[in-house]
C-alpha cells in the first residue's frame, strides 16, 4: 500500500478504511469509514470519556469476581458509565503508557486519525493537568494494512506522533524524534469546541489564571486556520433530548431538509437506549420522533448532507439482537 505524491490525510483514510472493509479485518461496529478502527485489548485502562462531554477519562473498575462477560461488558459504552469513576483535573494520576487509535501509521511514528482531532486533544490535556510527560510512551494498536507512508509534510504542529506501533505480525520501534504537543495549543480550539468540552474550559480557565496566552481561534489575536469545508453530525450543535418529539434549539433554522428512519428496533427498546447510541456513534439529530408501536424512530437533521453522513455512522447498528434498518427519509418542511 504505496503512497503517491499529492496525497491527503483524508486520503489516506478513504484508502485504509476501504482495504479493511473490503477484506472484512476490522471488528464491530461497521462499516469501518469515519472510524478508528477496533481491536481486542486484555488491559485494565484509563479510558477517555466519549468526546469528552463529562470529563477527561474514566478508570474502569470491575465488580469483584467479574467473569470475561461482565469484563467483555466493562470494555463497552454501557461498560464505562456502569463500571468506571471519573479522573478529575486535580488528580495526582500519572500516565505510563498511552494506547491511541488510528486510521494510519507510517514505521517513522506519524500518525492519522479520523479527523477530529481527539486523540490529539486528549494527549495534550494529559500534558496541561501533568498526567504525561515528554518520556511517556505512546502506543497504537493497528492492523498491517494501517502502516503506510506518510509524508512528513502533513503532519502540523499538534499532531500526536507514535512511539511504538503494535500490529498482529510486529512490534515497531519508530524512533520517532518529533517533538510530542507540549500542551493544548488554544489557537487551535474553536469557541464551538470549547461549548461542547466542560473540562476544556475548567482547564483554559486554570491556565488564564497562570497568565498563559489562552485566545481561541475566533478570538483577536489567534492564527485563524482555513475553514473546513467537511462538517459532520457531531460538529453541528447538539440538542439536548427532551422528550418524545423535540423540537429544534431555539436559533437554529427550523426548515429541517432531511430525516433518517431507523427500523427494526425491538419490540422492547426504550428510547433512551436509541438516544445513547446515537450519542455515542456522533450521530445526535436536532429532533427525534419515537414510532415506538411501528419498531421504529425518525431522526431530523439539518440538510440532506448531515442525514447522509448520519445514515452512514448507524449503518450496521445493532440494538439488543436486532440489526437496525437506516433509511434516508424524504427532503421536507417542518
Amino acid at each position: 500500500m504505496e503512497t503517491q505524491e499529492g496525497v491527503s490525510k483524508q486520503s489516506i483514510r478513504e484508502r485504509i478504511w476501504d482495504y479493511m472493509e473490503s477484506h472484512d479485518i476490522a471488528d464491530f461496529p461497521r462499516p469501518v469509514h469515519h472510524r478508528i478502527p477496533n481491536f481486542k485489548s486484555k488491559k485494565t485502562l484509563l479510558v477517555p470519556t466519549p468526546r469528552l462531554r463529562t470529563g477527561l477519562f474514566n478508570k474502569i473498575t470491575p465488580p469483584p469476581g467479574a467473569t470475561k462477560d461482565i469484563l467483555r461488558r466493562c470494555a463497552t459504552s454501557q461498560g464505562v458509565r456502569n463500571f468506571s469513576v471519573p479522573v478529575g483535573l486535580d488528580s495526582s494520576v500519572r500516565v505510563d503508557l498511552v494506547v491511541v487509535g488510528s486510521v494510519a501509521v507510517s514505521e517513522k511514528g506519524w500518525r492519522i486519525g479520523k479527523g477530529e482531532g481527539y486523540a490529539d486533544l486528549e494527549y495534550a490535556m494529559m500534558v496541561s493537568m501533568g498526567a504525561v510527560h515528554e518520556g511517556t510512551p505512546v502506543v497504537t494498536i493497528v492492523h498491517d494494512c494501517q502502516v503506510v507512508d506518510i509524508p512528513e509534510a502533513l503532519l502540523e504542529d499538534h499532531d500526536l506522533t507514535v512511539d511504538y506501533i503494535l500490529t498482529p505480525t510486529r512490534v515497531i520501534t519508530t524512533g520517532c524524534a518529533r517533538p510530542k504537543p507540549t500542551g493544548i495549543m488554544w489557537s487551535k480550539v474553536s469557541c464551538e469546541m470549547l461549548t461542547k468540552i466542560p473540562v476544556l474550559r475548567s482547564l483554559r480557565e486554570r491556565e488564564k489564571r497562570a497568565g498563559k496566552d489562552v485566545a481561541l481561534q475566533a478570538e483577536p489575536g489567534s492564527q485563524q486556520p482555513a475553514p473546513s469545508t467537511v462538517r459532520r453530525p457531531q460538529d453541528r450543535p447538539q440538542a439536548g433530548f427532551r422528550g418524545r418529539s423535540h423540537s429544534p434549539l431555539q436559533g437554529t433554522d427550523t426548515q429541517l431538509a432531511a430525516t433518517v428512519c431507523v427500523g427494526n428496533l425491538p419490540y422492547n427498546t426504550r428510547v433512551r437506549e436509541l438516544k445513547g447510541a446515537l450519542q455515542e456513534l456522533g450521530a445526535v439529530p436536532l429532533r427525534l420522533t419515537w414510532q415506538g408501536p411501528q419498531h421504529r424512530a425518525i431522526l431530523h437533521y439539518t440538510d440532506s448532507a448531515a442525514a447522509q453522513q448520519a445514515a452512514s455512522l448507524l449503518q450496521g447498528l445493532r440494538l439488543g439482537a436486532n440489526a437496525l434498518r437506516v433509511s434516508l427519509g424524504q427532503q421536507r418542511d417542518m
